[in-house]
């Protein structure tokens, strides 16, 4: 329930930020929401305490890290805004499998001939997704994949950050730098729009669900065996078809459905895998706080 329920709030933040992408650019858009996100992270991380040794956002793995996940905003937002969120949230369904690929290439781990089939057959479903050189095809597709990559070296550097670095501290770092990073990009995207009382509610709602979402994740991390609870990562793939349908008109083409179903498919048996190998490998480990970037 609790991984249900956090795939609900990060896809109805997704669904908000794509509608409040109307009235003004993503820069501005990731400055504001930012604000209201890192306010609410940096009161929570003052109340744990993990604000008390600051300095613990320059070991490199927390700048690594930082840096995924700045690059993964950023490409999924321009995405966001100009395709269906059930396209841009298909590809991202490919993040485990990345992930897991990234670990076996990066950090040497074991992966198998059946997970690497998993893979292959997974980034398969990808290009029937993105469907390059066909009718349909929008190069934001292409900063949905990016966003993948930007992910899985997010995910791959969180797994090395040393365990004496609070987990609010890093969020702390990663919010205020994708904070940052809109307020950078307002100006080249088209400048600043002025800000409605209503648009200001709405992205501080989205902040506050990206909280929502992130408790609610670490909870069923925290209580709940990985290998269980990994699959209902991807009921956000739900969530964007119903709220896709129900706020933009959106209605998953023949691709989407076929590329989604086998990026699933591919995601579940490589689940399957791990669990047979009775091992916390890459791809139940990603299913970790924030699957996709939210600027957490």
């Amino acid at each position: 329930m609790l991984m249900s329920i956090a795939m609900a709030a990060f896809t109805t933040n997704d669904a908000i930020t794509k509608a409040v992408s109307s009235a003004m650019n993503m820069g501005q858009v990731m400055l504001v929401r930012g604000l209201f996100a890192t306010l609410l992270v940096v009161l929570i991380a003052w109340h744990k305490g993990a604000l008390r040794a600051p300095l613990g956002v320059l070991q490199p793995m927390v700048m690594l890290r930082v840096f995924g996940e700045v690059g993964g905003t950023v490409c999924f937002l321009l995405a966001l805004a100009r395709l269906p969120i059930a396209n841009v949230s298909a590809v991202m369904q490919a993040l485990p499998l990345a992930v897991t690929m990234g670990a076996a290439l990066v950090f040497d781990e074991p992966v198998g001939w059946r997970r690497w089939l998993a893979i292959s057959i997974g980034f398969l479903g990808v290009v029937i997704v993105v469907r390059p050189g066909f009718e349909g095809f929008s190069a934001y597709a292409l900063l949905a994949l990016a966003s993948v990559f930007f992910c899985a070296i997010r995910d791959l550097a969180t797994k090395r950050i040393p365990a004496d670095v609070p987990t609010f501290l890093v969020s702390t770092a990663t919010s205020a730098a994708v904070m940052i990073t809109g307020a950078a990009t307002v100006q080249p995207l088209g400048g600043w729009m002025p800000l409605t009382f209503y648009s200001a509610a709405l992205l501080a709602t989205a902040a506050l669900l990206l909280i929502v979402g992130y408790q609610s994740i670490i909870g069923a991390m925290r209580t709940g065996e990985i290998s269980f609870i990994a699959p209902f990562r991807y009921t956000a793939l739900l969530w964007s078809i119903l709220l896709g349908f129900a706020f933009f008109g959106d209605v998953p083409d023949a691709a989407m459905i076929v590329g989604a179903t086998i990026i699933i498919g591919s995601g579940l048996y490589a689940l399957y895998r791990e669990r047979v190998l009775g091992k916390g490998m890459p791809a139940t480990e990603s299913t970790g706080p924030a699957m996709v970037p939210d600027g957490m």
